[in-house]
């Protein structure tokens, strides 16, 4: 599990496990999703909501969503888990149920919730991953979809059967949907981390490709903010 080593020996056994396994940038391509058939409709004046997803290390999924045109603020932290061992060290030890997620608050009126959904599906992560992401293994790196309301659970739980019998992904779809129990903010050198490291190899290897496919996959919804 990457996230027990400290950040500089993690770096290393990312790239070591990449080359031995033959993973690489071309891993992280993006897969074309059609667009859910139920969503949330758009709102008719700007406001505030808040959706919470967790697809491996929140690194690549906070720098994905930060991207995404209304999105207002996407951030690092832990969900599932107790307040008590929301916190890095615990977490990384995969044993806390929490799963490193991010919080994002998007305007309604400019990205509904199912864009939301086809973007976390198609390019933030592998949802056909059990427990990992590419070389982060844990029940921490675990897909799940936290929802806040009934209508976020139903849209969420329709997408997964849509593309599950349209069979996509070619392998079964394991993210879980779940209530959200509560988010904790993750450590503030997390926050942003992608942005602020541009060329840690690991965000190099395994992040910066997800926002290129974001880019490329959804240029209406891409923004370079």
């Amino acid at each position: 599990m990457l996230h027990r080593f400290g950040r500089q020996a993690r770096w290393a056994l990312a790239l070591g496990l990449m080359a031995i396994s033959g993973w690489s940038i071309a891993a992280s391509s993006a897969v074309t999703l059609p667009a859910p058939v139920a969503d949330v409709p758009a709102a008719s004046s700007a406001g505030t909501q808040t959706a919470i997803f967790a697809g491996g290390c929140f690194w690549g999924v906070e720098a994905v969503f930060r991207h995404v045109k209304g999105v207002q603020s996407a951030v690092s932290g832990y969900a599932g888990g107790a307040a008590n061992t929301a916190d890095y060290e615990r977490v990384s030890g995969g044993n806390t149920g929490h799963a490193e997620s991010v919080e994002v608050k998007f305007d309604p009126s400019q990205v509904t919730y199912g864009q939301l959904l086809r973007v976390f599906f198609s390019v933030a992560h592998d949802p056909t991953q059990l427990n990992r992401q590419g070389p982060d293994v844990g029940t921490q790196y675990r897909s799940a979809i936290f929802f806040v309301n009934d209508e976020q659970k139903s849209v969420a739980t329709a997408y997964i059967a849509q593309l599950n019998q349209a069979k996509v992904f070619g392998r079964p779809i394991v993210t879980e949907v779940v209530a959200l129990p509560k988010f904790y903010p993750a450590e503030a050198y997390h926050q942003d981390y992608a942005a602020r490291n541009p060329n840690q190899p690991y965000i190099v290897i395994h992040d910066a490709p997800k926002v290129a496919n974001l880019k490329q996959q959804f240029p209406t919804l891409y923004t370079g903010k």
